[in-house]
């Protein structure tokens, strides 16, 4: 089993619509996700509050609430089955992940993509734009802002998962490669957080990339997954006031799996 949890505290202004996607996703796998071991427990001042549950794509589950000013913490643990089924390719799928969105300004991005994965194709061009990626950015804490789309990625050439993940899916986007982020729980990642990765459509399947390389692929628990982060951010808040204060986020894995060759082909539950 995998075992993964979330634990975030913050303090509500003023009353606040906030989101929260949390949850391992549901429908990827073979067990019932009724059966799931699994709590979610949201308090506003020690005060449990009411959660709406809304069901989004690919299994992503979007938790709502309605919070009060006060002190917030969130509480989620879960065991989720390692036997799985990889979530099938729909065809609107691949116009959707195919577009420019807020953080993947994909368009942007022909003239580079072009020249730099020029005469790649099929797993080879997958693998052309993680590998340009890993190569050429540095992985650094801090160092880009909430605000950064992939231009300003690329300029600096620092950035983190989520920004790793921003500029793989532009660069297959831009070669006419469906792409997409997925948030994830992720055993044996370094520092450990929710960690963002591609997934990118090749003959009907989707693969997962991961230019940071700082976890094994076959272990991760899909999340939320979308066009960027604005599908996938673990915490939005709307028409309010919110501060995150901490952040503390656990994922393992009853067998610890080594980390793949970075060209292998990996399917994500």
């Amino acid at each position: 089993m995998r075992s993964v949890s979330a634990h975030l505290e913050a303090d509500v202004h003023t009353s606040s619509d906030v989101v929260l996607l949390v949850a391992a996703a549901h429908g990827a796998s073979t067990e019932d996700p009724a059966a799931r071991p699994e709590e979610l427990d949201v308090r506003i001042d020690g005060v449990p509050v009411d959660l709406t549950e809304l069901h989004g794509p690919h299994g992503t589950r979007v938790h709502t609430l309605s919070a009060s000013p006060g002190h917030l913490t969130v509480e989620y643990r879960a065991e989720v089955s390692p036997e799985v089924t990889p979530i099938t390719a729909d065809p609107l799928d691949v116009v959707t992940y195919l577009r420019p969105s807020r953080y993947v300004e994909s368009d942007t991005l022909v003239g580079l993509a072009g020249a730099e994965l020029r005469g790649l194709s099929g797993v080879d061009l997958l693998h052309g734009a993680r590998s340009w990626v890993a190569e050429r950015f540095t992985y650094v804490p801090g160092s880009t802002r909430g605000s950064d789309g992939v231009r300003d990625v690329l300029l600096s050439r620092r950035g983190v998962c989520r920004d790793y993940a921003h500029v793989v899916a532009g660069l297959l986007r831009a070669v006419d490669v469906p792409a997409r982020t997925v948030s994830v729980y992720a055993p044996g990642l370094a520092p450990m957080d929710f960690h963002a990765v591609v997934e990118a459509y090749l003959d009907g399947t989707w693969y997962v990339l991961d230019a940071t390389g700082l976890a094994p692929r076959g272990s991760m628990v899909r999340i939320a997954t979308g066009r960027d982060t604005a599908d996938t951010a673990f915490l939005s808040t709307y028409r309010g006031g919110v501060t995150l204060r901490s952040l503390r986020v656990t994922a393992t894995e009853g067998v610890a799996q080594e980390t793949e060759p970075d060209d292998a082909l990996v399917q994500l539950a």
